[in-house]
This record gives C-alpha cells, structure tokens and sequence, in this order.
C-alpha cells in the first residue's frame, strides 16, 4: 500500500528542488542529479527517498528565473536562440532539429545550444565545420532511448558568437524516433528550423 506523502516531506523536497534550480542557475550546473546531490549535502540530507524529480526541478528552475533573472533571462535565452538558428541553417542539409533547455526555455547562461543532426557519417558534418575555419573538439553522448536500450553517439561541440554548440549526430533514420528526456522520460521534443524561426520571432 502507497503511503501518502507528509507535508514536511513534501515541503522539504520542494525546498530541496528549489536549492537545486538555484545552483543550477547560478553555478551553471547541467545535470538534474548532480544538482540534487548538492542541494541534499547543503541541507544535511542523506535519505535519497525524499530527493525531487527532475521535473520538480525544471519547474523550479522555471520559477527561479522568473523571480530573480527575468530581464536578463530572457535576453541570454533569444541571444542563444538565435546562434541556434543560425547554426541550424548551416547544417540544413542534415535536417536539424534544436532539443533541451534552449527550446523548453529553462536555459541558463551557462547552457549549451543542443542540436540533433542527421547524417551517414559524423565527419561530414565535422567537414562543414573545418570548411568554416572552425575549431571543434570531437564528443560521444550516451543516450536512452527507451526503458531498457542505451546507445553514444558521435557530435561535436565548437564555439559560435561566444555561445558553445553540442551537436550529436544521428543516423538518418534516427529522426523518426527521439531518444528519451532525461527530464521526463518522454521522447525529447525536437524543433526544426521554421519552429525555431517562429519562436526567434516571437521574443524579437
């Protein structure tokens, strides 16, 4: 039988989610278990039961940067929007699509742009790069795909209009099917260049 939850539980996991949006706005922390970690040492606890959900925290984020970087939030997420579309657009013949917090809106400063590209070969797109005069450093990102199944992929990350960019490569079929969200669990929302464009527009 599920117990319910206490209402110091709860309110300890929301200040626990609350201290971990705040070092991962101001300490440029990316990962949702880290950040949780730290906000468990802070407070002193040591049961993992009562630790937040990633989603507990992304709201949490969304309401950090709400109350205290409104103004400045705004401007750094259409700065990073903007590089993300404009990267996107050289990459066009590799079908891109923008994932993580430059689309869901909850980046922070110290975000990466996250593109999906699709190509046969990552050197291709290494290529493309090189042909720019642009200096990038080769990555692997390991990737769920469903409950059961793990898979890396190659990318690349590289520096553009003083914005870092991680690019992971996918096969061409690899469109069809999002790997997971390491927020929710649900297949990663993915937005194509007219879908970046749109919002671009919209905060102009």
């Amino acid at each position: 039988m599920n117990r319910r939850q206490s209402p110091r539980s709860g309110n300890l996991r929301r200040a626990l989610a609350q201290e971990a949006a705040r070092i991962m706005s101001e300490q440029g922390i990316r990962d949702f278990l880290t950040a949780k970690r730290k906000a468990a040492e802070r407070f002193g606890i040591t049961d993992e039961a009562v630790l937040p959900r990633n989603t507990e925290i992304e709201t949490a984020l969304m309401e950090y940067q709400r109350l205290f970087a409104a103004d400045t939030h705004q401007l750094t997420l259409k700065a990073q929007r903007e590089v993300a579309l404009r990267a996107m657009q050289w990459f066009s013949e590799f079908e891109p699509r923008l994932v993580g917090p430059v689309l869901s809106g909850t980046a922070t400063a110290h975000a990466d742009v996250q593109l999906h590209l699709f190509a046969e070969r990552a050197e291709t797109v290494a290529l493309q790069l090189l042909d720019r005069g642009i200096e990038h450093e080769v990555t692997e990102r390991r990737l769920r795909l469903d409950a059961a199944r793990f898979r890396a992929y190659p990318g690349l990350r590289f520096e553009l209009s003083r914005q870092m960019i991680e690019v992971t490569v996918f096969p061409p079929d690899g469109i069809r099917q999002a790997p997971v969200s390491p927020v929710d669990g649900r297949p990663m929302r993915r937005a194509d260049t007219a879908e970046l464009a749109q919002l671009v527009e919209a905060n102009a």
